[in-house]
């Protein structure tokens, strides 16, 4: 049984309390992995609200470009003036990944792709803490440390390859391909088992749920929030904690669940938690810990 650990309160000494109630110490180079949020999103969360943990780990924050157009966030000079201006570029030197190109991970067992395509940083880090902001999904139905696995981690190419189930690595053509729901969730469970194996035993998740839209923070016009803030959970499981967060929505009383909730079903998207834990990823058995 996973350990889940959660808090409502969320605030940036909080995000340190969680770290800490995992109980394991990312050592070497650490890897923060989040979401700095498209051009026009209002709902990412704030480059200063993870500071403290940032400085706590002396960790460096990590991004990668994306694969779909039009996008202030496709190519890394764009990017970085996009890091500029959400203010992430006040406070950390960010690392995109994918900025010198692409490596591979093979993943032998994958249901749908046999490699994960990833920046060539990536392998500069030692260790690596996902803070995902848990949210809706226009495509996946939710986002959460499985999909800052998969999607978050791999490069422009690596996108592109998941979204078309494995059929191309361009990005332009990427979207001729991307249609089928169930290999789309398939190549995502696929991408995420490839580098939290890459990191095993040196990696852990924080999921915040905050601002919960059922639109992801790459939206330039995004839905606000359906939903009152439900606090921040923290675990070596990224199965575990993406489960933990959609039964606190669907066991809450918020009138707002349902909404969240049919965007979530309508795509399919606990999927990609089944097909997660079948390759050994991680568990739905899990316990939640109040702190």
């Amino acid at each position: 049984m996973a350990k889940v650990y959660f808090t409502k309160e969320i605030t940036e000494e909080a995000l340190i309390k969680m770290y800490e109630a995992v109980g394991v110490e990312l050592k070497g180079k650490v890897a923060l992995k989040l979401h700095s949020g498209e051009d026009g999103n209002q709902n990412f969360l704030r480059p200063d609200f993870m500071k403290k943990l940032q400085e706590k780990l002396g960790a460096t924050v990590v991004e990668t470009n994306t694969a779909y157009q039009p996008s202030k966030r496709e190519f890394t000079d764009d990017h970085r003036k996009l890091l500029e201006k959400h203010g992430w570029a006040k406070y950390y030197d960010v690392d995109i990944l994918d900025e010198e190109g692409n490596e591979e991970i093979e993943i032998p067992n994958g249901k749908q792709i046999k490699k994960d395509i990833v920046g060539t940083h990536l392998k500069n880090y030692d260790s690596m803490l996902v803070l995902a902001h848990f949210k809706g999904h226009p495509a996946g139905g939710y986002g959460g440390a499985l999909k800052q696995l998969s999607i978050g981690c791999a490069s422009r190419a690596g996108k592109a390859y998941i979204h078309s189930g494995g059929i191309t690595d361009d990005a332009y053509k990427c979207w001729d391909y991307f249609g089928n729901q169930t290999e789309f969730l398939e190549s995502m469970a696929d991408a995420a088992y490839a580098v939290d194996n890459l990191f095993k035993g040196n990696i852990l998740y924080i999921n915040v749920m905050k601002n919960l839209s059922v639109d992801c923070d790459c939206c330039a016009i995004a839905e606000d929030p359906c939903m009152k803030d439900i606090g921040i959970l923290a675990s070596t499981d990224p199965v575990a904690i993406d489960r933990a967060c959609l039964d606190l929505i669907i066991n809450g009383d918020d009138p707002g669940k349902e909404h969240f909730m049919e965007r979530v079903t309508s795509r399919n998207g606990e999927h990609t938690i089944e097909c997660a834990e079948a390759l050994g990823t991680g568990t739905t058995d899990y316990e939640l810990i109040e702190i």
